[in-house]
């Protein structure tokens, strides 16, 4: 026997569950203890006979509330059948009953929607059970019953005492069993329904989609924000199938299944899901905090914006490899960059084809076309993929390859990220750095400055001024140094410039293991120098100075930190304020620059919010000086621009490009290897000799070329 979406019977069904029920039904991910079912023949309304079967739960613990409304006990169900075994008992009874009553084929009847979407499925999916077509569609006798009396209650409000109430039909609770009052109810509003209105009832069913259907997405597609919703701690390794698993029994719209990357390009736990209709997405809601295996995923609203970020593509290139529909994607990341699609496919095999040969290759590249080290790949079914993953870091060339299931928003993502990135990264609007003269950058080995090592994460600047109390008039101005870690997020330590080693003295006294909000911060007494090495990411410990990474152990001991007098004009510009100003310019910048001199600065002891320069080394604790003082930047206005341009005291660099920023070095690459890399372009190093100053020693190493300054 079958199931149809136009047949002439309908099979009214009713579940309950260990947990929730009513509207609620299946949000607290328990499970089927219970079915009841009748066969209804539409066209000669008679009816088979009643079925009520009980099925045992791996749980058998009953919440209060399904104690109270069903009856039932573990102990009577302890003596059920499992699921499976009840489902196949349910095909062989039905397809009697509708032998008896001369048909072959029928359609679910349900009140609501919980029953199939949120419970049958997604236990039936947990278990790896597989359901028959049959309840892939179903009538909801709520819509249907809403669709034949236009002036009851809305769908949503609606439920079988209501709908039997607005007919006419008495409903008695006590007189049967539960489950089996409420069959008998369905039945009977059925069969109102028919006589009422025979034309217009149970012709178009609801689908539940078999499988998850891949595809592209344009950003110029309309994505309601009623539809979409985002999944959080998702394990890393899942992809879109499992997605659509863990929300099997709802429909997710084609290619709707967006895996969030993070800045390295891996999945980050996050997915966006987009539905068919709003309502399919408020019953994807009502699956927050359910498992995927032993997690727990959390459900949120989010918007067809954010979908079209993640998932939306314009490449034309990436339209056409997604073009192919019901195709696997698997990505294969650290390919070397001189990989061919023909080294690709015979690292593969024969035993996993390519869909397509070379045209079922996408290699990812950079905006000037060279390689990243990232491809996609095209398979005709989960086999030959399968097949693929088992090649999970073997070696191609000298290096092994990472294998692992994609999807065509990933495939946009990450296309959209390479594409969108610039060769040469620039500098944001013309920016100052915030060093006033007479004050500089610390140095010496004098003890005049504090270190508070135990911040709160949440402190700010205001904090510690309120921490540091009367003290902090002796703070110097642009003194307070905050030291983030690698992701730019606060380290727990500060740096303070005192004006005297007495005043720093004192403060480490005063202040020391005192309170900050619910932590105690531990205050010392230290030196500008000590505080510079922290500051360019060595370490100050009870075993002295480690110094930063970026420079070799045996060369770092010869800097010493110089006093490197910024003046606040002066200013690292894009390409306009790079080039020598003219007469014009000079004349007007040094009236700007008088009326500057005659206002009186007001002391600070930080700038303003502005934008931060990260530098960019590779890993160390703390961070490079991404403090105030050292890195605090702010919009200059143009007669500043002019007056620095002017200074006779500041050389401003001659040519634009002031600054390239290096991607992509090796972690073992040291001082040497940068400057042979640019020893083509190397010049005298007296041209930079007044921006900065060097010591012999520094200036020695530090031969940076006229256009090009690395960080």
């Amino acid at each position: 026997m079958t199931a149809s979406s136009h047949s002439d019977s309908v099979v009214v069904l009713f579940g309950a569950t260990a947990g929730a029920y009513g509207a609620k039904l299946g949000s607290d991910e328990r499970e089927l203890i219970l079915l009841v079912w009748q066969v209804v023949d539409l066209h000669s309304k008679k009816v088979g006979t009643l079925h009520k079967c009980l099925v045992k739960a791996d749980n058998l613990e009953l919440s209060d509330q399904c104690r109270e409304v069903t009856g039932l006990t573990p102990e009577g169900l302890s003596k059920a059948e499992p699921l499976d075994r009840v489902l196949l008992q349910f095909s062989q009874l039905v397809s009697s009953d509708l032998k008896a009553l001369g048909r072959n084929s029928y359609t679910f009847c349900t009140d609501g929607q919980l029953l199939i979407r949120q419970v049958l499925h997604p236990e039936a999916s947990k278990k790896n059970l597989l359901l028959s077509d049959s309840f892939y569609s179903f009538y909801d006798l709520r819509k249907e019953f809403h669709n034949s009396y236009p002036n009851s209650a809305s769908v949503k409000d609606q439920s079988i005492q209501s709908m039997a109430e607005y007919i006419g039909i008495s409903v008695d609770e006590t007189e049967e069993d539960f489950g089996v009052w409420q069959v008998k109810a369905m039945v009977a509003i059925i069969f109102n329904m028919l006589s009422d209105t025979c034309d217009q009832t149970f012709t178009d069913p609801e689908t539940v989609k078999y499988k998850y259907e891949t595809g592209p997405c344009s950003k110029s597609e309309t994505v309601d924000s009623e539809t979409v919703i985002r999944a959080r701690g998702l394990p890393w390794q899942s992809s879109d199938q499992d997605i659509a698993r863990f929300f099997k029994g709802l429909n997710i719209a084609k290619g709707g299944v967006a895996l969030c990357l993070n800045a390295q390009g891996r999945r980050n736990g996050e997915a966006l899901v987009r539905f068919v209709n709003p309502e399919q997405r408020d019953l994807a809601l009502e699956r927050h905090k359910h498992h995927m295996g032993s997690r727990y995923i959390e459900v949120y609203k989010a918007t067809g914006e954010e979908f079209l970020k993640i998932a939306g593509g314009t490449s034309n290139e990436v339209a056409q490899f997604l073009s192919k529909e019901n195709q696997v994607i698997i990505r294969m990341r650290g390919l070397p960059f001189t990989a061919t699609p023909e080294d690709v496919l015979g690292f593969l095999g024969p035993e996993c084809p390519v869909t397509g040969g070379k045209e079922g290759l996408l290699f990812v590249k950079y905006p000037d076309g060279r390689p990243t080290g990232d491809a996609f790949v095209l398979f005709a079914c989960e086999e030959y993929a399968q097949n693929a993953l088992k090649k999970h870091k073997e070696i191609l060339g000298k290096r092994y390859i990472e294998l692992f299931r994609s999807t065509a928003a990933e495939v946009q993502q990450v296309l959209n990220r390479y594409m969108s990135t610039p060769l040469i990264p620039t500098l944001p609007t013309p920016i100052i750095p915030v060093i006033p003269p007479p004050y500089t950058i610390a140095a010496g080995s004098v003890r005049d400055c504090v270190r508070l090592r135990g911040l709160p994460y949440t402190a700010g600047i205001d904090d510690i001024l309120e921490f540091m109390g009367d003290a902090t008039a002796d703070i110097k101005p642009h003194g307070v140094h905050m030291v983030l870690n690698q992701q730019g997020r606060p380290s727990g330590d500060a740096f303070i410039q005192m004006k005297s080693s007495d005043r720093a003295f004192l403060v480490a006294q005063k202040c020391h293991k005192k309170m900050m909000k619910d932590r105690y911060v531990e205050v010392f007494q230290c030196s500008g120098e000590e505080m510079n090495f922290v500051l360019m990411g060595g370490t100050l410990n009870r075993s002295g100075l480690s110094p930063p990474p970026c420079l070799s152990p045996p060369g770092y001991a010869a800097f010493q930190t110089a006093a490197a007098v910024i003046p606040a004009e002066a200013a690292i510009y894009q390409s306009q304020a790079l080039l020598p100003p003219s007469r014009t310019q000079q004349a007007s910048a040094a009236a700007a620059a008088a009326a500057a001199a005659a206002a009186t600065p007001t002391v600070t002891y930080y700038p303003t919010q502005a934008a931060q320069l990260y530098m960019n080394y590779t890993a160390y604790y703390p961070s490079p000086p991404v403090s105030p003082t050292t890195v605090g930047y702010i919009t200059a206005p143009p007669a500043a621009v002019a007056a620095a341009a002017s200074a006779a005291h500041t050389p401003m660099l001659p040519q634009p490009g002031a600054l390239v920023r290096m991607q992509g070095l090796p972690y073992n690459a040291g001082m040497k290897e940068i400057l042979s890399f640019f020893q083509g372009y190397q010049y005298a190093p007296d041209d930079y000799s007044g921006l900065v100053q060097l010591n012999d020693q520094a200036r020695s190493v530090l031969q940076a070329p006229k256009e090009w300054v690395c960080l």
